[in-house]
């Protein structure tokens, strides 16, 4: 029996991770999910949030913003929105990103502000700065 199963990671862009992992968690709408080999099929809707994977019983992290998981006994695909690896995340950029959040949510009650996109685009830019900030010696993101 199998110890590990494939992960893919797809973005309209681009591949972003494509790797044979020990297990996969990610945050579906409906709450976290664990997928390990052999697992039972499900298609699950994401979340913003980080995604988690083991590869040879190290930790690593995809930052994840909505899609779909499709698992099945030897694959998890997930068809992301938008995804990032840990390095490729520009902190300042995210900085900003939150900045620009929290000011369109202080002004919702003087402004007719879209509450529910203004506090997704706050959760995205806090989970990559979360992501972004991770020491690479932990295993989990920048060296």
């Amino acid at each position: 029996m199998a110890k590990t199963f494939a992960l893919q990671i797809v973005t309209p862009d681009r591949m972003v991770l494509q790797k044979d992992v020990d297990s996969v968690t990610a945050t579906g709408v409906a709450g976290e999910f664990t997928a390990l080999p052999y697992h039972v099929p499900f298609l699950a809707a994401l979340s913003v949030g980080s995604l988690a994977y083991r590869e040879n019983g190290r930790l690593n992290y995809v930052f994840v913003s909505g899609g779909f998981a499709d698992v099945t006994a030897g694959k998890v695909l997930i068809l992301a929105e938008a995804a990032e690896l840990p390095e490729e995340i520009d902190i300042d950029r995210a900085r900003k990103a939150r900045e620009r959040a929290e000011a369109r949510l202080a002004a919702t009650r003087q402004e007719n502000i879209d509450y529910t996109r203004a506090k997704s685009a706050l959760q995205r830019a806090l989970t990559r700065m979360k992501l972004g900030n991770v020491p690479q010696a932990a295993g989990l993101g920048r060296p």
